[in-house]
């Protein structure tokens, strides 16, 4: 069977029936996902004992749950799905290596840092950069989950996922590429989702 004219369902389908060759083209299709996530949490890992090797082994965890996992019922896009599944894998393996327990985004994420091509630092993004900064008494440790949930529940689903892309350091086409979304409709997106966090800091 030639796969290149086999779309992503048949692969995972394939993959359920245990294909490796499905398994490799899937993986030589998104690994771009894997090279991403690992540099993005390299400076995090510093002083922590915890390597790209390491990093790089945990991603194709993350990877490979991913692949396992999904189903064509999930609303979630399949390049998504796998972000989404490895960036949480790494979390979780840096939180054990040392210090990220229950911190929202890693050391290597500034409130004051911009984020690709958008140009934005996290406090813009969730602040109206009024007098009384609102970020003041909502970013800490004990309110974290109460505004992550709160996000993710006043975001649609596509709103979402373009959050947590942006979130996790992809640019501005990265995020369009994983998303099959062409580029207007990442900028449309984003200005939603900051409008909505916006209010959800004003309230």
């Amino acid at each position: 069977m030639k796969y290149d004219s086999v779309n992503d369902y048949e692969l995972i389908s394939m993959i359920h029936e245990s294909s490796d060759d499905a398994k490799d083209i899937l993986f030589e299709k998104y690994r771009y996902i894997i090279d991403i996530e690992v540099k993005k949490y390299l400076r995090a890992c510093k002083g922590l004992g915890y390597d790209y090797n390491d990093l790089y082994q945990d991603a194709l965890v993350g990877f490979s749950d991913a692949i396992n996992s999904y189903r064509d019922d999930k609303k979630t896009a399949l390049p998504s799905f796998i972000t989404l599944c490895v960036d949480r894998k790494l979390q979780v393996s840096i939180a054990k290596a040392g210090r990220l327990k229950n911190k929202m985004i890693n050391d290597s994420l500034s409130l004051e840092e911009s984020y690709g091509s958008f140009s934005i630092p996290l406090r813009d993004l969730l602040s109206d950069n009024s007098q009384n900064d609102p970020l003041e008494n909502i970013l800490k440790e004990e309110k974290l989950e109460e505004l992550r949930k709160e996000i993710k529940d006043k975001l649609s689903d596509s709103e979402y996922d373009v959050y947590l892309l942006m979130i996790a350091g992809l640019k501005y086409d990265e995020i369009a590429e994983v998303l099959k979304k062409d580029l207007k409709q990442v900028d449309n997106a984003m200005q939603r989702v900051k409008n909505k966090i916006r209010k959800i800091l004003e309230s």
